[in-house]
């Protein structure tokens, strides 16, 4: 096999082979005679967590499904869909999702199993809106599980540890048009006294920071009612379109200034038409007790020089609490920081460690699909629920690697 990496270039897969099923069937069998195999989504991981010495197995190749339920609440989808594609149907067809991500970009499948995310105060991670999975165990047997059965919270956010999710249902709410103002220069004051306002200003709301200064670079604003003035708790309005990476050109993101638009063309920082990026980044992202927000902040802004100076932008988010057993969420609000590195692998790592440091007694849960030195997953209230299902579905560590290994044990 010609040597194959993710979209970030930081990492060459070790696998074998690719395997580009057209069927569930296919995957079945597939699954079945593999000795080692995972599942190959986006490529969207900053790290080895699709990686195998094995088969790599592909669902785009999958039959693209997008079955509407009949009371039109919840949406049937393969395991190959990406967000945008799924998006522009649901929209045709009245739908939306409750949220989306950064980039419209990636899989379906692989952001639930990662449990990614988008931003604000009232929605969960984008695995919050898994209703139902399909699943193909170590054996080859396809398994459905539902919202209310007892493995099912263990079984949504799983790192691929299960098998291949072949489909998913998820729930829908009527469309909606949002209005995507960005604000500049948002005083380290206001950020002190009232950053729970601030972010709960809107639908969604990200603060963008180089950690250069002290104050907050840009403010993404997301709302469904227009604003009234200029201000936001300080922070002027752009006098247009920005990216949040300084000095990057605006025309891949989506449309600003306060023109109400689709949910799916405002949700997402960026257009599905467009390459997100040329790849040349690493990235790295924590998630916290919202209740320690203030303090999480102040953290990273001790050791502000050591950021800046491989850091290209840092966004701030919020994800509401879930019950999924591996979700960084899991019964808790969170604030996420998210880093946006150069692509220097070896300048960003003892970065990335001072930081765990400083966040890690504050409660820090890594994004599992970035960069990251320590994950204490053993600390979460359901991990041995959580392994023993793994036990259960992949007795022989199929679907087990190295980087899964170190996770689980």
């Amino acid at each position: 096999m010609e040597p194959l990496t993710n979209w970030a270039g930081n990492i060459t897969f070790g696998a074998r082979r690719v395997l580009h099923p057209r069927s569930v069937d296919e995957v079945r069998e597939m699954v079945a005679a593999a000795s080692k195999l995972r599942v190959l989504g986006s490529g969207h991981s900053f790290n080895r967590l699709a990686d195998t010495d094995g088969d790599l197995l592909s669902l785009a190749g999958l039959p693209r499904i997008v079955e509407i339920g009949p009371d039109r609440t919840t949406v049937r989808v393969d395991g190959g869909i990406r967000y945008g594609e799924l998006a522009t149907r649901l929209h045709a067809e009245g739908l939306a999702l409750h949220n989306m991500a950064s980039l419209p970009h990636i899989s379906v499948a692989g952001a639930v199993a990662t449990a990614t995310h988008g931003s604000g105060v009232r929605h969960g991670n984008l695995a919050t809106a898994v209703a139902g999975l399909e699943i193909v165990r170590a054996d080859g047997e396809l398994i459905t599980l539902a919202r209310g059965d007892a493995d099912f919270p263990g079984a949504v956010a799983a790192l691929g540890a299960l098998g291949p999710v072949v489909a998913l249902t998820l729930d829908v709410q009527p469309s909606f048009e949002l209005r995507q103002y960005v604000y500049e220069n948002l005083p380290v004051a206001a950020v002190r006294s009232q950053l729970e306002q601030i972010l709960a200003g809107g639908y969604s709301v990200s603060l963008f920071t180089t950690w250069a200064g002290t104050d907050i670079d840009q403010v993404f604003l997301k709302r469904l009612e227009p604003m009234t003035g200029d201000d936001y708790f300080g922070a002027t309005l752009a006098d247009g379109p920005r990216h949040p990476v300084p000095g990057m050109p605006a025309e891949s993101c989506t449309e600003q200034g306060g023109v109400p638009g689709p949910w799916h063309e405002r949700l997402p920082h960026f257009r599905m038409e467009f390459t997100p990026s040329s790849g040349e980044e690493l990235q790295s992202e924590w998630h916290l007790p919202r209740s320690v927000a203030g303090a999480a902040i102040e953290a990273v802004a001790e050791l502000r020089e050591r950021v800046a100076a491989v850091l290209q932008v840092c966004e701030i988010r919020t994800i509401a609490a879930d019950d999924l057993w591996l979700s960084p969420n899991h019964q808790r609000d969170s604030l996420a920081l998210h880093f946006t590195w150069i692509a220097d692998t070896d300048a960003v790592l003892p970065v990335v460690a001072d930081l765990e440091k400083v966040l890690g007694p504050l409660g820090a849960r890594p994004h599992l699909g970035k960069v990251f030195t320590t994950a204490a997953l053993a600390e979460y209230p359901r991990f041995a629920d959580f392994t023993a299902l793994a036990g259960r579905f992949d007795p022989a560590g199929k679907f087990r690697n190295e980087l899964l290994e170190r996770l689980l044990g």
